[in-house]
């Protein structure tokens, strides 16, 4: 798959953009561990314009998590140009189009997956921002609006027509939200259109690497998104591509490694947010990492209640040594 002048060797696995989880650290956790391109945490193109201090911090990428996108959202056409000027100054290899987020206070301004009810609009803004960029633009999206409103594949051509470089689609209605079940008929409809010549990214319920096999030889698309499956067990990328590769899945992590990522999640966090910010946003990580751990609700309070890096890596070496020698801690 190629998007822009972006060539990816192999079949793409791709981290989805997850408000308040894909930060530079989770990132770079993510692409040593086989994901091919990544997205930042949505910024609001209001925000940056107003040079607001949590906007402008998630412009920060590194050469190492390369390639990586900037994923911009809003609803006004000359905003999201200027938004887009900006990300671009921060280096990134793309700039992506958030069409897709289905929550209250986004769709209520209009922007997110409310773009779903203007198709003209959602043009509009996808044109402005390829105008106001020399970087390759993608745009992420939904299904439509509702069960009686699902517009991607007339959508998907004209948004193509604007001149964006690959589209992905998360196979769930706004009305959805994250609950139900993904439906990918409507993403292989527009993957196999005729007239759709740029890259489709199939997005929604990716869990493991056999169901991203199934969804990528059933419907074809270019490239496979992976995002909640990725919280707390990015192994899902290392796994998904010795699978589509090899034909078997690898050895799943053991508690060993998965304390040596999320120490190496946390000495990242602490890195570039400082303590002690950087070590309580790590907080939502550590039940994840180990999600399945019979016994683990004391550690995870204790975790909940460290306060710097050193407490939470003598906490890490608990952790293993109390689950090295249990063959069935995992329920």
């Amino acid at each position: 798959m190629q998007i822009g002048n972006i060539i990816f060797k192999g079949y793409p696995l791709i981290l989805a953009p997850l408000e308040d989880i894909t930060d530079p650290p989770f990132r770079l956790v993510c692409k040593r561990l086989g994901a091919d391109l990544v997205y930042t945490e949505f910024i609001s193109s209001e925000g940056l314009i107003r040079d607001a201090r949590k906007s402008i911090q998630k412009l920060e990428v590194s050469d190492e998590e390369r390639p990586v996108g900037i994923q911009i959202f809003g609803h006004d056409a000359a905003s999201m140009a200027l938004a887009a000027e900006i990300a671009t100054q921060a280096g990134p290899d793309l700039i992506d189009i958030n069409f897709g987020c289905p929550v209250r206070k986004v769709v209520a301004k209009g922007a997110g997956a409310a773009m779903l009810l203007d198709p003209a609009g959602m043009c509009r803004l996808a044109s402005a921002v390829v105008k106001a960029t020399h970087l390759p633009v993608t745009v992420k999206t939904r299904l439509g609006w509702d069960e009686q409103n699902k517009n991607i594949v007339e959508v998907a051509e004209r948004l193509q027509d604007t001149g964006i470089a690959a589209l992905s689609i998360h196979g769930r209605t706004r009305a959805q939200l994250y609950g139900g079940k993904a439906d990918w008929t409507l993403i292989g409809a527009v993957k196999n259109k005729p007239g759709i010549k740029i890259p489709i990214i199939g997005n929604g319920d990716i869990d493991s690497p056999e169901t991203a096999m199934k969804m990528k030889n059933t419907y074809g698309v270019d490239g496979i998104m992976i995002g909640r499956a990725a919280v707390g067990y990015p192994w899902i990328f290392r796994e998904t591509r010795g699978y589509f590769e090899t034909g078997k899945i690898p050895p799943p992590p053991g508690v060993e490694e998965r304390a040596s990522v999320c120490r190496q999640h946390l000495l990242l966090s602490a890195k570039l947010k400082g303590e002690p910010r950087g070590v309580m946003e790590m907080r939502k990580h550590y039940g994840n990492y180990f999600r399945g751990y019979k016994n683990f609700r004391g550690f995870k309070a204790r975790f909940m209640q460290a306060g710097d890096t050193n407490q939470v890596l003598e906490l890490l070496e608990e952790v293993v040594a109390y689950y090295s020698d249990r063959a069935d801690c995992i329920s």
